[in-house]
């Protein structure tokens, strides 16, 4: 199951939500739901108003809908992901429905705007990455940076189909073609770049740097190209398709780096390279660095 995790607001209330790829579904945390209709002050006192409600749907006969809720890991506070109970729209307005709340109606307008506006992206995949873009705009990342990253999903979207079409589906089969193509030109693995950034669970494509953004988008573009032309019919003939796209890259690098004088795989993250928000709010319009765009409020 290809999922995208995050989060929309509702009145200024942080919801954690689900896009599942495969089943074209929302699922939101049920828990988030909850708090929101029943005021609890905290997520842990929701937890509790939660609990108590599955017992009583329970003894009302709710077991169906309880059994098809599912537990996906998702954000917390603190940083780390723990199992939540989320469900798709359908079971969330049947949950509403047992909670006495006046703020029922103006969640489920709020509900169908959410998928409405999903729909809306699937029939123009360009909204999306209008989304995208006014997403890091307000991460602080600059307008060059934005436009490689842009070009950059586009091409790795370019490359999963390839691999699709030459019959590769499983996820651990996309990880070990990615791991080939990265250590192929950077010299590391994902894990291992990752590492090397002082990254955990952040996504690696953003906190590479122009240079490497562009190396990994010349890797997956060769990568698709040989592929297309060789007609792969195995997964040992990808990955060594793939090593060799990442071949290409490796070339590139090399020449940039005896040009430079210096290696342009970097330590820096995106951390050390945007603006936290607060730095931004307080830095005079004048003084703020260049390439560097203030986050939204």
């Amino acid at each position: 199951m290809t999922q995208q995790t995050g989060i929309t607001l509702f009145e200024d209330t942080k919801v954690r939500i689900v896009w599942d790829d495969e089943e074209e579904n929302y699922y939101f945390s049920v828990v988030d739901v909850v708090q929101i209709l029943t005021d609890q002050p905290t997520t842990r006192n929701a937890s509790t108003y939660w609990a108590v409600l599955k017992k009583r749907l329970r003894q009302e006969g709710a077991d169906e809908l309880l059994t098809n809720c599912k537990q996906l890991k998702l954000p917390s506070a603190d940083g780390k992901s723990y199992k939540t109970d989320v469900a798709d729209l359908e079971q969330i307005l049947r949950i509403i429905q047992s909670i006495p709340s006046k703020k029922a109606e103006p969640v489920k307008r709020w509900l169908a705007e959410v998928g409405a506006q999903r729909v809306d992206q699937m029939i123009d995949p360009e909204l999306t990455f209008q989304m995208a873009v006014d997403d890091y705009r307000r991460k602080g990342y600059s307008d060059r940076w934005i436009n490689e990253r842009m070009r950059s999903i586009e091409m790795r979207k370019e490359l999963t189909d390839e691999w699709h079409r030459s019959g590769i589906h499983e996820p651990k089969d996309f990880a070990i073609l990615t791991n080939v193509l990265t250590k192929a030109w950077s010299g590391m693995t994902t894990g291992e770049y990752k590492k090397y950034k002082g990254l955990t669970k952040q996504n690696l494509r953003d906190n590479m740097t122009n240079i490497e953004l562009a190396l990994n988008t010349l890797a997956e573009v060769a990568t698709t190209e040989y592929s297309r032309q060789s007609n792969p019919q195995s997964m040992a003939e990808s990955q060594r398709i793939a090593q060799e796209g990442g071949d290409v890259a490796r070339e590139a690098r090399q020449t940039m780096e005896k040009r430079l004088g210096r290696s342009v795989v970097s330590h820096q993250k995106a951390a050390d390279y945007i603006a936290p928000a607060e730095e931004a709010k307080a830095l005079p319009a004048a003084d703020k660095p260049k390439g560097r765009r203030k986050s939204a409020k």
